[in-house]
């Protein structure tokens, strides 16, 4: 699996449009569609901020973890941000 194939099915399992993650990281949605399809590579500060949003590791982004280790990281972030918001 590529980085694009890889954030493309990270986006689509999180019913977000090209233009809401480009927005969000930020930068415009025609750069955004070339990094899914592989034909641009995002600079450090674009990879850290797709990391973030998607909840998964750079690592996985970049190929060098298993899915399995980046669903373990995503749920342990999701349950710490949930934690965060049940305090207020």
């Amino acid at each position: 699996m590529t980085f694009g194939s890889r954030i493309k099915a990270l986006r689509e399992d999180s019913d977000m449009t090209q233009t809401q993650v480009a927005e969000l990281i930020p930068m415009n949605q025609s750069n955004y569609s070339k990094i899914e399809r592989d034909q641009q590579e995002p600079d450090l500060m674009q990879l850290k901020r797709i990391a973030e949003i998607f909840g998964v590791s750079a690592d996985y982004l970049l190929g060098i973890t298993t899915d399995e280790a980046a669903a373990k990281d995503a749920l342990f972030a999701k349950k710490i941000i949930n934690l965060y918001k049940d305090m207020y």
